[in-house]
């Protein structure tokens, strides 16, 4: 007997089918609700701020280049919502490049609304050079500051590879191609280039700091061998403005701006994403190894970073 010969059997049937097309509506609403919701987060600072306010822009970890920080950034510039800019620091540096880029965005966002920076446990090497992109910076007495420099680094392991017996040959289109390389020391043609290339990047960093801190450059170079100094000792050398954080710098942007200081503070960067399953799966074990990854994982390229880690 087939189930239209019986149709009080197929009134189950039907049933059953009914209600999961209906869990599946309800799951497919949920699912288009929450993805609302989350993009609505992600862009609700830049799109709909109610009102005038001060946007944050916080710099933490290894800074290097970011066309999505660089784009966010000259949209602060053009938002007419957005009164005043703060730089809230906290980095050891990074990629000489990352930190021109950075520094070149903010000093163009300065250039249409006031920029104040805020450093708090650290604001050393790339760090510093996006503070003094700012139009005044202020740090806590005993935060680290500086590290005025560049450097190159290089890791041999010829001593290795010889005692295991290993020799790795190449084919070069030039004597200064592929160098130095990993397998044998730095000869002495290769570290001159490696020295003219940092002592370029070195050039533009002091002149940056002479320029944007009314210094000389005699003044700078004594300030520029790669030492770090305390808020206290910054601010007597003229590294820094002052003393404080988020309340002197919304003080000052009130007395020197006149910014509302009671205008809300958005916080902008890095962007606000809801944190996907793995996010919450693996966030504690990620957390362990710090924003900048796995321990002691080198940069690639030339490097202005302070690390207080052993080598």
């Amino acid at each position: 007997m087939s189930l239209q010969d019986d149709p009080v059997d197929t009134i189950p049937v039907t049933r059953a089918l009914r209600r999961s097309r209906g869990r599946w509506r309800i799951f497919a609403f949920v699912v288009l609700a929450v993805a609302a919701l989350v993009g609505f987060a992600r862009f609700y600072p830049l799109m709909a701020p109610v009102g005038d306010v001060i946007a944050r822009v916080t710099i933490s970890g290894t800074i290097t280049t970011d066309p999505e920080r660089t784009a966010l950034l000259e949209d602060l510039a053009e938002d007419d919502s957005v009164s005043a800019v703060i730089v809230a620091i906290n980095s050891p540096g990074g990629t000489t490049a990352g930190g021109e880029e950075l520094y070149a965005s903010l000093r163009a966002l300065a250039e249409q609304k006031p920029v104040v920076s805020t450093i708090g446990e650290l604001g050393a090497s790339a760090a510093y050079m996006a503070a003094i992109a700012t139009d005044r910076i202020y740090a806590r007495n005993l935060s680290i500051v500086g590290s005025i420099g560049v450097y190159y680094q290089h890791v041999d392991a010829s001593g290795l590879f010889e005692t295991l017996g290993v020799d790795l040959d190449k084919v070069a289109s030039g004597p200064l191609k592929g160098k130095p390389d990993f397998d044998e020391p730095i000869s002495p043609q290769v570290r001159d280039s490696l020295v003219e290339l940092v002592d370029s990047s070195y050039r533009y960093f002091v002149d940056l700091v002479a320029e944007r801190r009314g210094l000389t450059r005699s003044d700078t170079l004594a300030l520029a061998d790669g030492r770090i100094l305390s808020g206290v000792m910054a601010i007597d050398a003229g590294l820094i403005d002052a003393a404080g954080g988020e309340t002197e710098a919304l003080a000052w942007l009130q007395t020197e701006r006149e910014i509302d200081p009671d205008l809300d503070i958005v916080p902008v960067w890095p962007r606000q994403r809801a944190p996907g399953w793995l996010d919450l799966l693996f966030g504690s074990l990620a957390g362990a190894f710090g924003e900048t990854g796995w321990p002691g994982l080198p940069l690639d390229g030339l490097v202005s970073l302070w690390h207080p880690q052993a080598r």
